[in-house]
């Protein structure tokens, strides 16, 4: 439903409201995070066409202004000042701003002028390919977008190679089978998850060694929106059961027992007659 005049809603303090939008599902968005926007006298964004979008779902009419890696200082500058009157809300085409956007910069000058700085949580691509990843949570680092030249896609990887955490990257669809390639080069037998088009229609979770994800999207090619993540060093920690049936699995899918056995041995330093019993007892489901 459209505002009307009666039930226009009391306007917020003035300030940068830091505004997480959904990463696919429309109903993601938070009632906070709605209210914001209701209430807010701008929206601040990438992209005015996606925003757009949103704001028409939500029945909201608000001006909105163009905010991304291209806005120079001087646009910074006129959004700061507009603040200290009015309340301007923040937000990225999807999820939380300033997780690989330059929403940063506009936060930090806020804060030097004196600006109340107001952030609301909400959908994050790579807090949800973790959560739904199954790789171990408990520490991980977030490394942005993988570059697309070899040589740097390279560099970063051996540069992350030893840290003992869960590796979160996004990659696109057109580079996905590249960067697979490097990741089994860089990083061999690391177990790698594929999370793409998270909480859309046709959302998917791959799970597996390089080599196997690599037959698999080469086959299937992906679409849409990926986050990469790879799990930490071998030898960190003893794979459980349920980690090697999943890794089982997924080998299975695309190599012959023998084969799928011998990846998940290396990947685990599990014994080699225990996993192949158990591929056995798994493929007679």
């Amino acid at each position: 439903m459209n505002e009307t005049a009666s039930s226009v809603p009391e306007p917020l303090e003035p300030g940068l409201y830091i505004v997480a939008t959904p990463i696919g599902n429309l109903g993601d968005i938070t009632m906070r995070a709605a209210d914001v926007l209701r209430r807010c006298d701008g929206v601040a964004c990438e992209d005015t066409r996606v925003t757009g979008k949103l704001m028409k779902h939500l029945g909201i009419s608000k001006p909105l202004w163009r905010y991304d890696d291209h806005s120079e200082h001087r646009d910074r500058d006129r959004l700061v000042d507009s603040m200290r009157s009015r309340a301007v809300a923040l937000v990225s085409d999807a999820g939380t701003p300033l997780v690989s956007d330059p929403g940063y910069r506009l936060v930090n000058d806020c804060r030097a002028e004196g600006i109340a700085v107001t952030v609301l949580p909400g959908a994050c691509a790579a807090i949800a390919g973790l959560s739904v990843s199954g790789l171990p949570n408990d520490r991980f680092l977030f490394a942005g977008f993988l570059p697309s030249k070899d040589k740097a896609r390279r560099d970063v990887l051996a540069e992350l190679a030893d840290i003992e955490a869960t590796l979160i990257f996004y990659d696109t669809a057109p580079r996905l089978t590249k960067s697979l390639a490097a990741i089994g080069e860089a990083l061999p037998d690391r177990e790698i998850a594929v999370a793409r088009e998270l909480t859309k229609i046709h959302e998917e979770l791959r799970r597996g060694l390089a080599d196997g994800l690599i037959a698999w999207f080469e086959t299937h090619p992906p679409k849409g929106e990926i986050v990469l993540l790879i799990g930490p060093p071998l030898g960190k920690q003893q794979a459980s059961a349920a980690d090697a049936d999943a890794l089982l699995l997924e080998a299975l899918e695309t190599s012959k027992a023998s084969q799928a056995v011998a990846q998940v041995a290396k990947a685990t330093g599990l014994d080699r007659k225990l996993l192949y019993a158990r591929a056995m007892e798994l493929k007679r489901g």
